[in-house]
């Protein structure tokens, strides 16, 4: 009966340190949309969601599983890419001049894989089998090759400054997000099957250069996306700011309450991003916590404490990493789309480590590594400082140099302001892991 009590009186204080920590940081959103504007605390609040979403990819694949994967920018990517390919309109003109083309080297190029596989399979081991793989990639590589490049450099020709890709599918924008969970798990599971089983410090070597060649891809093939031109005025699942300025019936209601119609139309395209947000997050947090709760969590916890012991009860340690792995790069994939969706733009020069990576890890170790609700505490925490902190130090160094004559001083000061970010996250990780090792909500 004590231990019931213990137990039930443990449950209670968690769930009003819960309660308490993510009250705090509501209380900051709050206090920014009060002191400074409801549009900035809006605007953070939707990226929070976002980098939240991103967090529990990577919980799945760490927390879970214990696989340290540095890769999560390339899945971000792959995940905007997608709403590329599904959501903007086609180039008919590119399509004619070499649509087909590089669809037949696409596919020539994958023939040539999959009859390698199928040759490395079925001869016997030798000089022979290595000799006639070696022979099927090269051959298929320069067939590939004379199919693909004419038609690259034709679709590249058509009109370079507005187009010079093939666009995508002109579908409706929502069908991204789930498109580029797809297209994410697709490309881990090729990643998986090569780098699984990989030692854990060279799976995160592999993996963070996998990463920076998907995004060297983004920026040199321009059939695809455009590189570094970017793809812009992507479609959006929510009205435009613009052409709610332009109705009639939106200034109607605006002026009558005595609205700023500019304002209010940006405030309300972002409160109906956040209740879309909204939903896919709790979506998958309802999953993520039903999978965790199952025999399937219960197993992937047992591998990650101990994968021999658990090798040695007959658990295939291998497959099930590459489960996990695939199921949390999907997950960052489709925050990857809902990203690129709200931002209405494909910019691959903006995917960075230490935006994409570093960030997202920081926020699962402050939140606590393991808990669901604990990366979305760290999503919503570590993205406020990120934005904040900066004007904050800015601010604080105003205070401290006022009243102190020009100088080397005062002028170092004030232009110290601009790394206060990663000081601040710094500090914030040494203060957790210092103090609460395991995260502001640990794993129960």
């Amino acid at each position: 009966m004590s231990g019931a009590r213990m137990t039930q009186a443990q449950a209670t204080s968690g769930s009003g340190r819960t309660m308490l920590l993510f009250g705090a940081v509501a209380l900051l959103f709050a206090v920014t949309g009060v002191f400074q504007s409801w549009n900035l605390a809006l605007n953070i609040l939707n990226m929070a969601l976002i980098s939240s979403i991103m967090a529990l990819g990577v919980n799945m694949q760490w927390g879970y599983a214990g696989l340290f994967s540095v890769g999560t920018m390339g899945f971000v990517a792959l995940g905007g890419l997608a709403v590329v390919l599904i959501s903007a309109e086609p180039v008919p003109g590119a399509w004619a001049l070499g649509g087909p083309g590089i669809v037949a080297g696409l596919a020539l190029g994958a023939a040539a894989i999959a009859v390698a596989i199928f040759a490395y399979k079925r001869l016997p081991k030798g000089k022979l089998r290595g000799f006639a793989v070696a022979g099927i990639l090269i051959a298929g590589f320069f067939a590939y090759r004379a199919v693909f490049d004419p038609s690259v450099l034709a679709v590249e020709t058509n009109d370079p400054a507005t187009a010079g890709n093939l666009g995508g599918l002109g579908l409706p924008s929502l069908l991204a997000w789930p498109a580029g969970g797809l297209l994410a798990a697709a490309v881990a599971w090729a990643i998986g099957k090569t780098a699984l089983g990989l030692r854990s410090d060279y799976l995160a070597i592999a993996t963070l250069g996998i990463a920076e060649i998907i995004i060297a891809v983004l920026k040199n093939e321009d059939w695809l996306a455009r590189g570094v031109k970017n793809v812009i005025s992507l479609p959006r699942p929510v009205p435009y700011e613009i052409n709610m300025q332009q109705s009639a019936s939106f200034l109607d209601w605006a002026n009558r309450y005595g609205l700023d119609p500019t304002t209010t139309s940006s405030i309300i395209v972002k409160l109906c991003y956040a209740g879309l947000f909204v939903v896919v997050l709790l979506a998958i947090i309802w999953l993520s916590e039903a999978a965790l709760k199952s025999p399937w969590g219960r197993m992937m916890r047992a591998i990650r404490d101990n994968e021999v012991a658990a090798e040695a009860m007959g658990k295939d340690v291998t497959r099930r990493h590459l489960q996990v792995f695939i199921l949390g790069s999907a997950v960052i994939g489709i925050a990857g789309a809902m990203m690129t969706t709200m931002d209405s733009q494909l910019t691959p020069g903006t995917y960075q480590p230490l935006r994409f990576t570093f960030l997202i890890w920081v926020m699962v170790i402050v939140g606590g590594s393991g808990n669901n609700w604990g990366s979305v505490l760290g999503g919503f925490l570590i993205w406020w400082l990120w934005v904040m902190v900066e004007p904050i130090g800015l601010w604080l160094m105003n205070v401290i140099t006022y009243g102190m004559g020009d100088g080397w001083l005062k002028s170092h000061l004030l232009e110290s302001a601009a790394h206060m970010r990663l000081l601040t996250m710094g500090l914030v990780l040494l203060l957790v892991l210092r103090f609460s090792p395991r995260g502001l909500m640990p794993e129960k």
